[in-house]
């Protein structure tokens, strides 16, 4: 019941996944990621195992394909799920299990991957590719959320959406972005409105963790 994109930025090397869903809290179960790694999507039926066990999988320098290929393996229901994977080459695999409730599918491109089930039809992915491509010049983190936003426009997921999420990572090992909206009447509104809200401050809490000498918060002074 999830609708996500994962992709690899080229020049940063930045890794993300945009997601919505119509359950609860998919911040939690669906992405995964890590500087220098790769990053992940589990959907349907979704099991933050096995994200787990996929980042550790990249961690001993599986390839994308690799990835996929190990978690169905041991996966019982892989049938029933949705993967995707870039890893930090910018290999990438995706599978949409058979017993997916339709419609559900995948689509790979250059530097992005977007998937979903429980979809209207493959009008919301076309909705996610397109504003992603049509969004080059924009931050990295604002093209995620933006193709977001246009794959719910294009028809979202059947009945909606309840919780959305946005996780980039950059060259640190702790995340650029990690938001997170559990539920809400229209999450991906309230993404965004959280986002616009974080987006001055990425570069304080970036600095903070490299170095929690700075001034609070709250003395910081956002670049205009």
């Amino acid at each position: 019941m999830t609708f996500s994109i994962l992709a690899r930025c080229p020049r940063t090397r930045m890794l993300g996944v945009a997601t919505a869903t119509r359950s609860f809290a998919v911040g939690g179960r669906v992405p995964f990621a890590a500087a220098r790694l790769g990053v992940v999507a589990i959907m349907s039926r979704a099991d933050a195992r096995i994200g787990q066990f996929a980042m550790r999988l990249l961690q001993d320098r599986y390839k994308a394909q690799n990835v996929v290929d190990s978690l169905v393996r041991n996966d019982p229901w892989a049938e029933q799920r949705q993967l995707a994977v870039i890893d930090d080459d910018g290999g990438m695999a995706a599978r949409t299990g058979t017993e997916n409730t339709a419609w559900a599918g995948h689509q790979i491109h250059g530097d992005f991957i977007v998937l979903g089930n429980v979809l209207p039809g493959p009008q919301t992915l076309e909705g996610l590719r397109h504003r992603f491509l049509a969004t080059e010049g924009l931050p990295f983190e604002d093209r995620l959320l933006t193709a977001l936003e246009s794959g719910r426009d294009a028809g979202g997921q059947v009945g909606g959406q309840v919780s959305a999420a946005l996780l980039v990572y950059d060259q640190d090992r702790f995340a650029r972005v990690d938001l997170r909206v559990d539920q809400h009447d229209e999450p991906v509104g309230e993404l965004r409105r959280v986002f616009e809200a974080y987006r001055p401050f990425i570069p304080y809490y970036v600095q903070r963790q490299r170095d929690p000498r700075i001034a609070p918060w709250h003395e910081w002074k956002p670049e205009v």
